[in-house]
């Protein structure tokens, strides 16, 4: 097989699995192993390539172990630490990566939980793990961009020396799109002055600057619109023209003036955006994702079944300060959750799922 039908194989493979695994050994058993076999290519059986629970004793801590050390060529390469899938993974879930990484001869730790992983290595200080990826893959919504970096890793194409040389690109790359996404939907006074300053001769107010952030956002809505539409006639026509590169984000709509429709003047956040996709990836594994649909509206952003508003599957309650997720029983009544993080959202994934099943 080849290595993107491999990667499209063990997607299925979670999709199906998945809302099944309960445990942090079966994750390993069912995903983070066939991911070390069948995409990396190290033989997990063969203890000279794939040593599981590998112990490194580190000065008064004796005894600790890491899920999965990757040897080629006799010294250690990779180290790997799991969590159970479904769990969200930050840097407290690294410590023993931390602990490992500047003990042994690797360059790389990734942290899993069998659908996401998160790759590390020490661009920022020699022999320390870095605090943030270089690297992010999710098996259930695949970037080709990241599939040639990804080959890198693979104990074929296994290059120490290439794969730090693209981290600190493929690194960096990746937080300036965060932080254009994050400026493009809520743009900051620095963003705002920039712009301003260069298209307004008079001083710039307090008055002013809130005048230009509006415009800085409408702006950078049309701009990305404008991107999408060129793209969609170059595709139709068959021809193909220069382009800016795109950033794949939704920005919130702005009102031109108090007089527009209430539907016009709804902001659809990057928030309520990326907890669809969440909610979405939950609920797939029961129903057909092209049936799961958003509605947003000035009070709540909707998640629906067929599109049918009969049908809700939950809403986000996140235009203030302490957001909700709005979860329905089989009578339709919503009860409200307070949620500290996007990431909260998996722990009702049975909830989301049952709400689902009521419709079928």
């Amino acid at each position: 097989m080849e290595f993107v039908d491999r990667l499209n194989a063990l997607s299925a493979k979670i999709r199906q699995q998945g809302p099944a695994i309960e445990t942090e050994e079966a994750t390993k058993i069912a995903f983070v192993m066939p991911f070390i076999n069948s995409v990396l290519g190290y033989d997990v059986f063969d203890p000279s390539e794939v040593t599981p629970e590998y112990v490194c004793d580190i000065g008064t801590k004796k005894g600790e172990k890491i899920d999965y050390a990757i040897r080629k060529s006799g010294e250690i390469q990779i180290l790997i630490e799991c969590k159970k899938i479904g769990e969200p993974l930050n840097i407290n879930h690294a410590s023993q990566l931390f602990r490992y990484f500047h003990v042994t001869n690797a360059r790389i730790s990734i942290l899993t939980n069998g659908r996401v992983y998160k790759f590390f290595t020490d661009l920022d200080a020699p022999n320390k793990m870095d605090e943030k990826p270089f690297l992010e893959l999710d098996l259930l919504d695949l970037d080709e961009h990241v599939l040639p970096e990804l080959q890198k890793l693979t104990k074929s194409a296994f290059d120490v020396d290439s794969i730090i040389s693209a981290a600190g690109e493929l690194k960096y790359v990746s937080q300036i799109k965060k932080e254009m996404a994050a400026q493009f939907s809520q743009p900051s006074d620095d963003f705002v002055k920039f712009f301003a300053a260069r298209v307004y001769d008079g001083i710039i107010t307090q008055k002013v600057r809130e005048q230009f952030t509006t415009l800085t956002r409408k702006a950078a809505a049309q701009f990305l619109g404008d991107q999408v539409n060129d793209r969609l006639k170059s595709a139709m026509s068959g021809a193909v023209e220069p382009s800016y590169a795109m950033v794949a984000v939704q920005v919130d709509a702005v009102s031109d003036s108090p007089e527009e429709p209430a539907e016009d003047r709804v902001q659809t956040t990057l928030d309520e955006l990326e907890g669809f996709h969440i909610v979405k990836a939950i609920v797939r594994a029961v129903v057909d994702a092209k049936r799961i649909v958003h509605r947003d509206t000035q009070s709540y952003f909707g998640i629906l079944l067929d599109d049918n508003n009969r049908k809700p599957i939950c809403r986000l309650h996140f235009n203030r300060s302490q957001k909700y997720l709005g979860l329905f029983d089989g009578e339709k009544n919503e009860t409200r959750h307070p949620i500290q993080s996007l990431d909260d959202i998996y722990a009702f994934a049975e909830q989301l799922k049952g709400t689902v099943s009521y419709y079928q």
